[in-house]
């Protein structure tokens, strides 16, 4: 991992847990002191069923869910939580119930779209937007914004990490929160403290992961 520290933060449950590395990092929006990497929640079946476990609670029993929207690369979590929220196995708003796993599609102009073939996923559904992270709120607003306008519902914006409790007005849940990095910070890239005081940058990163500098 890039930056000057690398550790885990772990949990009771060996397969959840958070690697984060401190440094100064750039995102597409912001700079950010830590970098926090979910490649393997993503990836990786056992870490993705153990996120899903964690946010299962908080829609389980009070939320219809008919369309998950995964947003960076969180399919597999997605599917993971379909699963549990669809069971027979205890009482809940969705058990018997199909839900659709979908993905949007960006513009060049960073737009998130829906096709003509994929519109019925969106409208007139209960959506649940599933991202890796919430942090400056940005793509979580586009997200909600792009259900909005395909004339779906958002029941809620879940989140492996999350700095924010509300987007746009809808409760934002999450596995690891600011307590768990107490001085995570993200700043405007034009007012970054650290590039203020020369530090240079460690890598780039966004949904897909790093790149070294």
């Amino acid at each position: 991992m890039p930056g000057s520290e690398s550790f885990k933060i772990r949990t009771n449950n060996s397969n959840l847990f958070l690697r984060v590395s401190k440094g100064h990092f750039a995102t597409g929006h912001s700079h950010t002191n830590y970098y926090i990497d979910v490649t393997t929640q993503k990836t990786r079946l056992s870490e993705a069923k153990a996120i899903a476990e964690e946010l299962l609670s908080y829609y389980q029993n009070n939320t219809i869910v008919d369309t998950i929207l995964c947003l960076d690369g969180t399919e597999v979590i997605g599917t993971c939580l379909a699963e549990l929220l669809t069971t027979e196995d205890f009482v809940n708003m969705n058990a018997h119930r199909t839900i659709y796993i979908v993905t949007p599609e960006h513009t060049s102009g960073s737009q998130l779209i829906f096709r003509d073939n994929n519109v019925h996923m969106i409208e007139n559904k209960h959506v649940l937007i599933l991202a890796a992270s919430v942090t400056t709120g940005y793509t979580a607003e586009s997200a909600i914004e792009a259900v909005q306008y395909y004339l779906g519902s958002v029941v809620g914006v879940s989140a492996i990490f999350a700095l924010l409790d509300t987007c746009k007005g809808i409760d934002v849940k999450s596995v690891f929160k600011i307590n768990d990095i107490k001085d995570y910070t993200s700043y405007n890239s034009h007012e970054c403290p650290m590039c203020k005081d020369g530090v240079k940058i460690d890598a780039l990163v966004n949904g897909y992961g790093y790149s070294k500098l």
